[in-house]
């Protein structure tokens, strides 16, 4: 039987792969990795959907996680529980954060998938962006605590594309701060591939 990968969260893992005819794969980082010789003779599924925040894809965790009985699953998602505190005035604590990531998980560890946990990410571009931060960080703490307490592959994004961005620059990297560019796609891609091999998947 042909290994299943599955990708889901938010808008990053989307990237319009619902209008998507060649395979529901999106413009983005999944496309890239389904594009690789490491997913060489394995199935790649994306169920990302745009706006999502931690709430809402563990809710959705049976039809778009669970229905797949994925061998490896793969989930970024935060950046949207951050995003509407500063645009609608909705707070995600870092507790209810986690408490809804480990009922998303719960049930995909005990199904027996591998997980890949992905740091939700931002790369500044505006003043204000900057104060995001406060918000985000205890929730990338949160999936570092998962990491482990799952015992899933954890990808550094946040880490790896703020280096690079400190490099070349946020916008070319992700270009409202949250969003990747192709360049961001490529480079999130690699860091996906590189800790997904270096733990032997």
């Amino acid at each position: 039987m042909t290994p299943v990968v599955l990708f889901t969260g938010d808008s990053v893992t989307d990237c319009g792969r619902r209008e998507d005819h060649d395979g529901h794969l999106g413009s983005g980082y999944v496309r890239n990795i389904a594009g690789s010789g490491w997913a060489a003779g394995r199935r790649v599924v994306n169920t990302g959907i745009n706006g999502n925040r931690i709430l809402d894809l563990a809710a959705r965790r049976q039809r778009d996680v669970l229905a797949h009985a994925a061998d490896i699953v793969s989930v970024l998602i935060g950046v949207n529980d951050t995003w509407r505190r500063y645009d609608d005035n909705e707070t995600t604590t870092a507790e209810s954060f986690e408490n809804d990531y480990r009922r998303l998980l719960d049930p995909i560890a005990r199904s027996g998938s591998r997980l890949v946990l992905v740091e939700p990410f931002l790369l500044p571009v505006t003043e204000a962006q900057r104060a995001w931060r406060e918000d985000l960080d205890p929730k990338i703490d949160v999936v570092h605590r998962l990491a482990v307490a799952y015992d899933a592959v954890l990808v550094a994004a946040d880490a790896g594309l703020t280096r690079s961005a400190t490099a070349v620059g946020a916008e070319t990297v992700a270009h409202d701060g949250v969003h990747p560019t192709s360049v961001g796609h490529e480079l999130l891609a690699s860091l996906w591939l590189e800790a997904v091999t270096a733990a032997g998947l």
